[in-house]
C-alpha cells in the first residue's frame, strides 16, 4: 500500500511542480519496502530531489512575485533541515527512526504542503505567468 497515492487531484496545474511532486511520491512510496542499504540510497535521492525541486519552485515564486515567498521558502528550509537531521541519525544506525519519519511525518507533510502552500503558490503562478 503506497504512503501517498498519486492521483490527478494532487496535481496543482503547473507542469514543473506536478512532475516534481509525482517523482517525490514515487521515491517516497519506494522507501517502506526497501532494505536498509537501499533505504539510505533512496532517502538521499529524495533529499537531493527535494533540494532541486524547492529551488525550482522558489525560482517560479520569484519570477511571479509571489507575495508570501519568504513563508514558503522558510517551510522548504525547515523540511530540508529535517531531512539532513534524519540522514545524520541514519548514519548513526537509527534506521527505525528514519523509517518512522517517512511513514508518519514526511508523507503527511507532503499532502498538507501540497494542499496549502503549493496550491496557493501554483494558483498565483498560473495567474501571473500563465
Amino acid at each position: 500500500m503506497p504512503l501517498v497515492e498519486w492521483t490527478d487531484e494532487l496535481a496543482v496545474g503547473v507542469p514543473a511542480i506536478d512532475e516534481a511532486h509525482h517523482e517525490f511520491v514515487e521515491i517516497l512510496n519506494s522507501l517502506p519496502a526497501a532494505s536498509d542499504d537501499e533505504f539510505r540510497k533512496l532517502f538521499s535521492r529524495l533529499a537531493a530531489h527535494s533540494r532541486e525541486h524547492f529551488a525550482e519552485e522558489e525560482a517560479l515564486m520569484e519570477r511571479s512575485s509571489f507575495p508570501v515567498i519568504e513563508i514558503h521558502k522558510a517551510e522548504h528550509q525547515r523540511v530540508l533541515s529535517e531531512l539532513e537531521h534524519i540522514q545524520e541519525r541514519m548514519e548513526k544506525g537509527e534506521m527505525e527512526l528514519a523509517r518512522e519519519y517517512v511513514r508518519e511525518q514526511l508523507s503527511a507533510w507532503f499532502v498538507l504542503h501540497r494542499n496549502t502552500m503549493d496550491y496557493v503558490t501554483a494558483a498565483h503562478i498560473q495567474r501571473t505567468l500563465g
